[in-house]
């Protein structure tokens, strides 16, 4: 895929950002040492219950040595839960407190000749989200080569003018100012401007 497609649609650059991330791997020591914590018993208390000495599970939870098959079934039947349980993918940490403001106007411009869009919060990288402000130029269904599609859901709010709404199922929808759609992306959609001035939009992209 060109990378003209995601200027043409930043909702895709979304996909495109979730693709790119790398798997971590599984660490099982870590993922016992989780477990154990949610579950609010000590060490000592965690070698009652599995019959697993104390020290052997220190070195499973740092790592240190691998637990055997008849470890990982006494940790099972221990701990109660159940063994694929132990080996679910960690999972990633975020940071807390990120933030990024965008001033009005100063978002990252992409101009197309359907719409002319803002992308909001560029600084963060690896967002749930993608914020957008859009100015719809289109005016006509046959405007566009085809259906917009791309995965994960969709939020529109209409921030002023009138709009036209296509989705692929559905018979267009007619929304003003203040009206809102939420809905899956991948049905095919799009939108046309019905008022006299383009009308503005805010679109949020979720993973």
């Amino acid at each position: 895929m060109s990378e003209d497609i995601y200027d043409e649609y930043p909702s895709l650059t979304l996909a495109k950002e979730s693709a790119d991330q790398n798997i971590e791997p599984l660490k099982l020591g870590e993922r016992i040492k989780d477990i154990r914590a949610k579950l609010g018993i000590t060490l000592e208390e965690a070698s009652q219950r599995t019959g697993l000495a104390r020290s052997t599970l220190s070195k499973i939870e740092n790592e240190q040595i691998s637990p055997t098959f008849q470890a990982m079934q006494k940790l099972a039947l221990g701990l109660q839960i159940n063994m694929p349980q132990l080996f679910e993918p960690p999972r990633k940490k975020v940071a807390t407190g990120r933030r990024d403001i965008s001033r009005s106007g100063q978002g990252k411009s992409h101009p197309t000749p359907t719409y002319e869009h803002e992308l909001l919060a560029t600084q963060l990288s690896n967002k749930k989200m993608m914020p957008f402000k859009s100015r719809v130029h289109a005016r006509n269904f046959e405007e566009y080569a085809d259906w917009v599609r791309h995965d994960g859901e969709e939020f529109l709010l209409i921030l002023s003018g009138d709009v036209l709404f296509y989705s692929e199922f559905y018979e267009p929808v007619p929304m003003s100012e203040g009206d809102s759609v939420y809905y899956d992306a991948n049905m095919g959609h799009m939108l046309i401007s019905t008022s006299e001035e383009d009308a503005h939009i805010l679109w949020v992209t979720a993973k």
